[in-house]
């Protein structure tokens, strides 16, 4: 019980620590060190997608592929219906997306960052309710701290720019902490989801994944490719599927 309650809080811890650069740094992350973070970040969550839900997703579900492009897509689609209803701004972008809202650009960056760490906080609590089918408490662990460690330069790149914005330091870093809060209330949520539907598991695991994958695909990679410095990013992305990569299998 207590390897679970410190596997869900890790990935907000994560998020306390790498808000806390705020403190630390100047206004603005150069654009070299986001250019990487950010393609660490990528990698981190597509390693993570595959090797600690997709495949277990498949194994569970006796060799079947079904379950896991079902779950793999309701996933997406979740993610699309919330990021089309919700008024937020992407990373980096300078102007709102979703219906007109008359909300601040910080409240909107904040739900942008809620939305990005819904998945990761979903796919925390189904690893770990996966332990009672199969999954390991390590390989469990392997996906919290893999989640903490890019949720540090998540962290950052999100309350760094709420400080240039003019917000005090402090409040930069509670803004960018309360976004991580998601996390271990999702996990949770699918813990207590997974008591009572036991048999959906393999779908559960692969609706994290596609989630995931989603918050890939179109928030960090779009990002990634605009400006200069894209190989960085590349070479960050690699370095974070394999750390991650080698953790689940390590791990696992």
């Amino acid at each position: 019980m207590n390897a679970i309650i410190i596997g869900i809080l890790l990935p907000l811890l994560g998020t306390m620590l790498g808000s806390a650069f705020v403190f630390f740094m100047k206004k603005e992350i150069p654009d070299k060190m986001q250019k990487t973070l950010l393609g660490f970040a990528s990698g981190v969550m597509v390693a993570a997608s595959v090797w600690s839900l997709l495949i277990p997703s498949i194994e569970m579900a006796g060799e079947s592929v079904m379950p896991a492009a079902i779950g793999f897509l309701t996933g997406i689609a979740f993610l699309l219906l919330i990021d089309e209803l919700t008024p937020h701004l992407h990373i980096g972008a300078q102007t709102a997306e979703g219906p007109k809202s008359k909300l601040s650009r910080t409240m909107m960056l904040a739900l942008a960052v809620t939305i990005h760490n819904l998945p990761e906080g979903m796919a925390v609590g189904v690893v770990f309710a996966g332990e009672a089918q199969g999954l390991t408490l390590s390989a469990a662990l392997a996906v919290s701290i893999g989640i903490a460690i890019q949720n540090i330069p998540e962290g950052a790149i999100i309350s760094m720019p709420m400080h240039a914005e003019g917000n005090s330091r402090m409040k930069s870093f509670l803004i960018g902490t309360l976004s991580g809060v998601v996390e271990p209330v999702g996990a949770v949520a699918i813990l207590l989801l997974a008591g009572v539907l036991g048999v959906a598991l393999p779908y559960l695991l692969a609706f994290a994944a596609g989630a995931m994958m989603y918050v890939v695909v179109e928030e960090l990679i779009p990002e990634t490719a605009q400006g200069t410095h894209t190989n960085l990013s590349t070479i960050g992305f690699a370095v974070g599927f394999v750390l991650m990569m080698v953790m689940d299998v390590v791990l696992g």
